[in-house]
C-alpha cells in the first residue's frame, strides 16, 4: 500500500509583510527623489548654456558682416539672428539655425507657449541688455566685456519660474515687427520683475557676457551678484554689469 503525499502548502505574503515591502519601496523613493531633481535641473542648466552659447556665436556672427554693431535699431534682435522665409524656414543668411535656441529647458512651452518657427506665438525665453542705445552700439564701446550681460532669461513677475516673451514667426516681416525683448538686472519687458533666478532653488541664473563667456551667477546677495547694478561693498564689477560705459543714469 502506497503512502499518499502531504498536500502542498500554498505560501504567499501576509498582509504585514505587504505593508513593509511598500514601506521599502516608499523610503527608497523619498531618497533618490531629489537626487533625481537635482540631475534634471543641472541637465536643464547645461542646457541653457549651450542655448546662450549658440546665440553667442549668433551674435558674434552677424557682428563680424556688421561692423562690430550689436544689432540694428530697425528691427527685432531675434528677427537678425533667425531669419526666415514666408513658409517659415530658415534662409541663408541666417545665423541661429533652430528656434528652440531661443527657447530655456526652463521654460515649458506649452500651448499657447509654441517653440516653433512657424508659429505666430513662439516662446522666447531669453532677453537682451536693456539699458539705453545697447542695441545699435558697437562693441568697443563696452568697457568691461567680461562682467557686462548681454543676454540671459527674461521672466516674468510669477512667484515660480515662468516666461512671458513671444514673438511672430509666421514669416520674416512679422518677426521683424516682433518687440525686441529686453531684461535688466530683476525687471524683463515683457514680464516684470522677477522675484528669483531659473535654477537652484531660484538662486542661481547663467548669464551670457559681452566677452561670450557664459557664467552661472548668484541672483543676489553677497559678493557678485546678477541683480547689482552698482557695488554693494563686495562686487567691484557691479557698476560694469547692466552699463556699458559707468556711469549710468
Amino acid at each position: 500500500m502506497t503512502k499518499s503525499s502531504p498536500p502542498a502548502v500554498e505560501c504567499g505574503f501576509t498582509l504585514i509583510e505587504m505593508i513593509v515591502v511598500l514601506g521599502c519601496i516608499a523610503i527608497m523613493m523619498s531618497l533618490t527623489y531629489p537626487a533625481y531633481l537635482t540631475i534634471s535641473e543641472r541637465a536643464k542648466g547645461t542646457k541653457d548654456m549651450n542655448n546662450l552659447h549658440q546665440i553667442a556665436l549668433g551674435t558674434q556672427m552677424y557682428m563680424n558682416d556688421n561692423n562690430g554693431v550689436l544689432f540694428s535699431t530697425t528691427a527685432s534682435w531675434m528677427s537678425q539672428l533667425y531669419k526666415i522665409d514666408n513658409l517659415g524656414n530658415p534662409i541663408a543668411s541666417t545665423y541661429i539655425s533652430s528656434w528652440n535656441v531661443f527657447v530655456s529647458p526652463f521654460d515649458l512651452p506649452l500651448s499657447p507657449r509654441t517653440a516653433s518657427g512657424k508659429n505666430a506665438n513662439s516662446a522666447l525665453s531669453y532677453g537682451i541688455n536693456g539699458t539705453a542705445s545697447v542695441i545699435g552700439m558697437s562693441a568697443d564701446k563696452i568697457t568691461k566685456p567680461t562682467a557686462f550681460i548681454v543676454f540671459a532669461s527674461a521672466q516674468d513677475n510669477s512667484a515660480t519660474v515662468k516666461f512671458q516673451g513671444t514673438a511672430d514667426t509666421t514669416s520674416q516681416a512679422a518677426l521683424a515687427a516682433s518687440a525686441n525683448v529686453t531684461m535688466l538686472a530683476a525687471a524683463s519687458v515683457p514680464g516684470g520683475s522677477a522675484q528669483g533666478g531659473t535654477q537652484n532653488g531660484r538662486t542661481k541664473i547663467n548669464a551670457l557676457c559681452a566677452d561670450w563667456h557664459v557664467e552661472t551667477m548668484s541672483w543676489s546677495g553677497t559678493g557678485p551678484a546678477f541683480t547689482h547694478t552698482s557695488d554693494p561693498g563686495s562686487d567691484p564689477d557691479a557698476p560694469y554689469r547692466w552699463c556699458p560705459q559707468p556711469p549710468c543714469p
